[in-house]
């Protein structure tokens, strides 16, 4: 009797660390999320788009590529894609080729083919093209949603003319880019209603321009040369501009600088409309205007110009934090511009991870171009919301050509951060591959992910990355 209550009690407890055990692995091997990249197929730039996708592990972050991808993006040169709110659909950019073939599209030159193509988002992440829409100008580079995903917007670099099969010039002059904004070429914002059941886009119209023809114009007139925009507290903000001649050229004129200007968005309707009368130069760390910018985010409640000059005291490339005010005026944080690392340049993108601690920027280079890319961290006061680097900061630093656990990969597109918030990624032109890093919620540190590299190949140069929680 005396054997057999033992014998029971092991079984007992031999099947109770078995079923723990069992829910223990269970509990930390599932997937968190679904993160896709654009890119293109090879390193030529005319090749087709394509867009990878990979399932993310709880346990260590461990990519697995998603069965039945990689798939077509509908066009060529993939430059933005949009994950709705939901995970549902999923919106690529391809901007398309110039005539030889290329990816630098111009007003003299402007890319053929480009479109959005929309994609349904099934079970185990497989993604199924739906329909391809257009915008109204030429040249897309940017694709943003409202946060309710109502709305999506494009941004074109080249409104259309007066003649709108080519895109406005001197000799083919814009009258909205003339009455609006002063000069005879302008970008122009494109925006669409999304169907919540189908995905599908609806061109929404500008309800405050009338054409000759008595039709509401189909384009929204933003300032010329834009480079980015973003979503901010009810605001659409672009950033705009000609670059200066190299990073290491000083802008004295400020209207040769770069701008910010903002519209008011109406969420009901989608329409944009003038909340300031003229744009808002915007001003480096030492006072001169602004020549090299290369994005404008909103993230954690600020907005955020990057911007890769070389200054005349040797830093190469700078933050410059804003809040939001009146009429959508940016107003500089105390301290004004934060200067990038040292060690680092072509700052390209950033986010704010999700407990608001800490900011990380992503650049593509380092100091000189033998230098590999990293990621600068900055530690971010909360109460005043300045930045100061991190201590352990610049993180992912990689050297040309030497094989490092804790290399960002070659020339980063993008940054983001997991939806279980343990993870960082990015998804690298250079080398074509996506690297993870483990994110250290105390100590803003990025490190070295466990039982895997930390980095897995795709099948060509990446464009962008974006990354969703849902997976069924």
């Amino acid at each position: 009797m005396t054997f057999r209550k033992f014998g029971k009690t092991v079984l007992t407890a031999a099947l109770s660390s078995a079923i723990v055990f069992s829910l223990s692995s269970c509990v930390r091997s599932f997937t968190v999320g679904y993160l896709y990249v654009t890119g293109t197929s090879t390193a030529q730039p005319s090749s087709a788009g394509i867009i990878s996708g990979f399932k993310i592990n709880n346990n260590n972050g461990k990519l697995t590529a998603l069965d039945g991808l990689p798939v077509a993006s509908g066009g060529a040169n993939p430059v933005r894609a949009v994950l709705l709110s939901g995970g549902n659909f999923v919106y690529v950019l391809n901007r398309g080729t110039n005539s030889s073939g290329g990816s630098v599209c111009t007003a003299t030159d402007p890319c053929g083919s480009p479109n959005i193509t929309e994609f349904a988002v099934g079970g185990n992440g497989i993604l199924t093209p739906q329909n391809t829409f257009y915008t109204q100008g030429f040249n897309p580079v940017r694709l943003i949603s409202d946060s309710t995903g109502a709305f999506l917007l494009a941004l074109d670099q080249n409104a259309p003319g007066t003649n709108p099969a080519a895109p406005s010039s001197a000799l083919n002059p814009n009258p909205y880019c003339v009455s609006q904004l002063g000069t005879p070429t302008c970008g122009d914002i494109t925006i669409f209603s999304i169907n919540s059941t189908t995905g599908r886009l609806s061109l929404v119209t500008n309800a405050q321009l009338t054409s000759s023809s008595g039709s509401q114009v189909t384009y929204f007139p933003v300032p010329a040369n834009p480079i980015d925009f973003t979503m901010a507290s009810g605001y659409v903000m672009t950033l705009a501009g000609a670059p200066s001649p190299s990073p290491t050229s000083v802008v004295t004129t400020p209207t040769l600088g770069q701008t910010v200007y903002p519209y008011t968005y109406n969420s009901t309707n989608g329409q944009l409309s003038e909340s300031q009368s003229t744009v808002q130069y915007i001003t480096n760390g030492l006072g001169n205007p602004v020549g090299q910018g290369t994005a404008i985010v909103f993230a954690g409640s600020k907005v955020y110009v990057l911007d890769n000059e070389v200054l005349a005291n040797g830093v190469p490339g700078q933050i410059l934090p804003y809040t939001v005010g009146t009429n959508g005026a940016l107003q500089s944080l105390v301290g004004g511009a934060v200067a990038d690392d040292a060690s680092e340049t072509n700052p390209v993108y950033l986010m704010v991870e999700s407990k608001a601690k800490y900011l990380y920027v992503a650049n593509q280079q380092g100091a000189n171009i033998n230098d590999g890319a990293g990621i600068v961290a900055y530690v971010i006061d909360p109460t005043s919301s300045q930045l100061s680097e991190d201590s352990g900061s610049p993180f992912l630093v990689e050297q040309t050509g030497v094989s490092s656990p804790s290399g960002t990969g070659a020339s980063p597109q993008c940054i983001l951060e997991d939806p279980s918030n343990q993870y960082v990624y990015t998804a690298n032109a250079g080398d074509s591959t996506v690297t993870g890093k483990v994110l250290d919620p105390n100590s803003g540190a990025l490190t070295q992910m466990q039982g895997w590299s930390g980095q897995i190949g795709i099948n060509g140069p990446a464009t962008w990355c974006i990354v969703t929680g849902r997976t069924n």
